[in-house]
């Protein structure tokens, strides 16, 4: 079975998405990982309150952390506790993988951005790109490219 899609016809499953991650980094690899979240913070994923936008992944002591995620509590969370909006979250990869992303950042030079956060089988999950920063020139050329296709599509469709 396909991915349900809403009337508007965006992916269901989505949670957030870091469009400006595309614009800035070169993608060059992708890798899904879990995270590892408390209560408040799955609630407030259901209820689309999170923002990737100035986040970043890094890699310490052998384990792969989210910084920089903003989850913002909603106001029915418990009373007892005081929720850390932009705490860092733990997420969860294979040993092999890990290994692949560290020989990359630290030998090579990339970095890992989240591109998208999702729902899969009940669990939330983080798209992690391996990206390389993109030049000025380089983004010059997309903007050109991304008005071309939209002057393009309304090309088509005056016809």
């Amino acid at each position: 079975m396909g991915k349900k899609k809403s009337k508007s016809g965006k992916d269901a499953s989505l949670i957030a998405e870091n469009r400006r991650a595309r614009f800035e980094y070169t993608i060059e690899d992708t890798f899904e990982a879990g995270l590892v979240l408390e209560g408040w913070e799955v609630k407030s994923l259901r209820a689309g309150k999170v923002q990737l936008v100035d986040s970043y992944v890094i890699i310490k002591h052998g384990e792969v952390w989210l910084l920089g995620a903003h989850i913002t509590p909603l106001p029915t969370a418990s009373t007892h506790i005081h929720p850390d909006p932009t705490r860092t979250r733990k997420l969860l990869l294979h040993k092999d993988e890990i290994a692949r992303l560290t020989g990359a950042v630290e030998r090579k030079g990339y970095t890992l951005v989240p591109l998208k956060l999702y729902w899969k089988r009940g669990r939330a999950k983080l798209l992690i790109g391996l990206a390389r920063g993109k030049k000025a020139h380089d983004k010059r050329a997309a903007i050109k490219e991304r008005d071309w296709q939209r002057e393009k599509q309304r090309l088509l469709k005056n016809r």
